[in-house]
């Protein structure tokens, strides 16, 4: 049966759109891949005999011998790799506007950014490319993105998955994590890279006490949005938390140790605004670096006695829905983006971010639930409830 040109003329537009939709998620994607739960691999984890870039130019054509140790124990519990995706140059960054492969879509909202700096890893989610993720997070880098493409992403505990074949960025602030369009997608993945993963056992939200904190920062409609979310926990409290002012130069100080060696002679095959970035870091003294470094102890302990008696701590995962891209690339928006994240890796702890309903423009507010450190499942368990009651609320405002 032949297709009517008007038919036909329409079917092409509609997979241009596609294509401009999708077109920048992968660095390299697999044609032929093993079958299996599809899984985006961030292109800052080495895989053997493939291309992987860390994002940069300098590394276009690197093959690593090796896979990284956490795409390893992925790919051996029944997860196929399906592609490496895109990412903010060598994971510095929160847009993931790669001035070497393009800028990642946002496939919710194609005038948005993706956020970063595992853009391309929510992206392939969000535009159903594959079912599972792989991500990193040392500021913000799994959960911002999980927000800006309404999935739900979680930054382990500090070290309790490897990244070893992980190229770094802030060794100490560096986690490895899970990235799926739901609570239970996470999960299954924190099953495949943590052996002997053990979920936690939660009846309901009435069992779990939080801590409420930085929704005054919030824009108005990420602000209700995350408040609606917090009303579901019947035992809540609005706890005073403070941010991580005087660490930032610890993590300066270790991107510069970093790329100490690799700048002086590549500095030109860096993007204008890493390259910048790494300038900076490169400025920071063993003083300002060793102050830094006192000030985050004096950060976790002051925490941890503030959060003493709380479950999980909750709070926006932004304070913003997704920017637009023409936007984004200014410093006051990446402070915006980085703002309720940054802090988290500092402390170590576990957080979740889960869309949690339509803010600004219709676009998802994001609630991030953290945990005290090793309490993952903890985390996980209450994630999952909420999702589940949050459905409920947007069935009952659909109805």
């Amino acid at each position: 049966m032949s297709i009517p040109d008007g038919v036909a003329w329409h079917r092409d537009r509609a997979e241009r759109a596609r294509l401009r939709r999708i077109d920048g998620i992968w660095i390299t994607e697999v044609e032929r891949h093993e079958d299996g739960i599809r899984l985006a691999v961030k292109d800052l984890f080495d895989t053997s005999g493939l291309t992987t870039t860390y994002g940069s130019i300098i590394f276009a054509e690197h093959i690593p011998a090796e896979t990284a140790e956490a795409v390893r124990r992925l790919e051996a519990t029944g997860y196929a790799n399906v592609g490496k995706t895109n990412l903010h140059e060598f994971a510095y960054g929160t847009t993931s506007l790669n001035v070497h492969f393009g800028a990642v879509p946002n496939p919710i909202a194609p005038d948005r950014i993706a956020g970063g700096s595992s853009g391309g890893s929510a992206a392939a989610l969000a535009a159903r490319l594959a079912d599972a993720a792989l991500g990193t997070d040392s500021g913000g880098s799994i959960r911002i993105p999980s927000a800006c493409c309404g999935t739900v992403g979680l930054k382990p505990t500090y070290g309790l998955v490897p990244l070893d074949g992980c190229f770094p960025l802030a060794p100490s602030f560096d986690h490895a994590g899970p990235m799926a369009r739901d609570v239970a997608g996470c999960t299954a993945i924190m099953h495949a890279l943590v052996p002997g993963f053990e979920e936690h056992a939660l009846e309901s939200l009435e069992d779990v006490r939080i801590g409420v904190a930085w929704l005054e920062h919030a824009d108005p409609g990420v602000r209700d949005r995350v408040r609606q979310a917090t009303e579901l926990f019947p035992s809540r409290e609005v706890l005073d938390l403070p941010f991580a002012e005087g660490t930032f130069a610890l993590f300066m100080r270790e991107v510069a140790d970093v790329h100490r060696a690799l700048f002086p002679d590549n500095a030109d095959a860096y993007g204008p605004e890493v390259r910048a970035k790494i300038e900076r870091c490169l400025e920071v003294s063993d003083g300002d670096a060793e102050a830094a470094g006192k000030t985050r102890e004096v950060y976790r302990d002051h925490v941890a006695e503030l959060a003493d008696g709380f479950d999980l701590i909750v709070t926006p995962t932004l304070p913003i829905v997704a920017p637009p891209v023409a936007e984004a690339e200014n410093d006051a928006f990446r402070d915006q983006l980085t703002k309720f994240t940054y802090p988290i890796n500092v402390l170590g702890r576990p957080a979740l971010a889960l869309p949690c309903g339509p803010a600004e423009d219709g676009l998802p507010a994001s609630v991030q639930l953290i945990g005290r450190p090793g309490a993952d499942a903890l985390v996980l368990a209450a994630g999952g409830l909420l999702e589940t009651a949050l459905a409920s609320l947007d069935r009952g405002r659909a109805a």
